[in-house]
C-alpha cells in the first residue's frame, strides 16, 4: 500500500491512516490464507476476502446492495455478516485467514464481526 502525498488535516482520520499503513505493512493474503478486509463506515458495514498473491477479491459481504446480509453497521449485522463470511470461506475449502481491520480500532462492532468469524470454524 502507498503512502499518500498529501498531509491529513483531521486529527482522527490521520491516526486511523497511520494504523493502516502499519497494519498493511505486515499483513499478507495468500491463496491457502486470504486476507479478512473490513471496512466500517457509520451507515454500512462491507468485508472483502481477498487473494494478494493475485490480486482477486474471492467474494465480498455486505449490509447494502441486492445480496446485503443485514440492515446497518451494528453488532446484530457484524455476527450475521461474520456467519456469511465464514460460510464462504467454508465453500471454498479455507480453515484459515487474516483479519485486516483496515486501521479501525480492535472495538465493538470490527471485534464482533471477527468473533462471529472465529465460532464459526475460521481459524484467525
Amino acid at each position: 500500500m502507498r503512502k499518500s502525498l498529501k498531509k491529513i488535516k483531521n486529527e482522527s482520520k490521520a491516526k486511523e491512516y497511520r494504523r493502516k499503513l502499519s497494519i498493511r505493512k505486515k499483513i499478507i493474503g495468500t491463496t491457502e490464507k486470504p486476507r479478512i478486509c473490513a471496512t466500517k463506515t457509520n451507515k454500512h458495514l462491507f468485508v472483502q476476502v481477498i487473494d494478494d498473491s493475485t490480486s482477486k477479491t474471492l467474494f465480498s459481504v455486505q449490509t447494502f446492495g441486492k445480496n446485503a446480509v443485514g440492515t446497518k453497521a451494528n453488532a446484530d449485522s457484524a455476527k450475521e455478516i461474520g456467519v456469511a463470511v465464514a460460510k464462504g470461506l467454508a465453500g471454498n475449502n479455507i480453515n484459515t485467514a487474516v483479519f485486516d481491520r483496515n486501521g479501525k480500532k480492535y472495538t465493538g462492532i470490527i471485534s464482533t464481526l471477527a468473533d462471529s468469524i472465529r465460532e464459526n470454524g475460521i481459524q484467525i
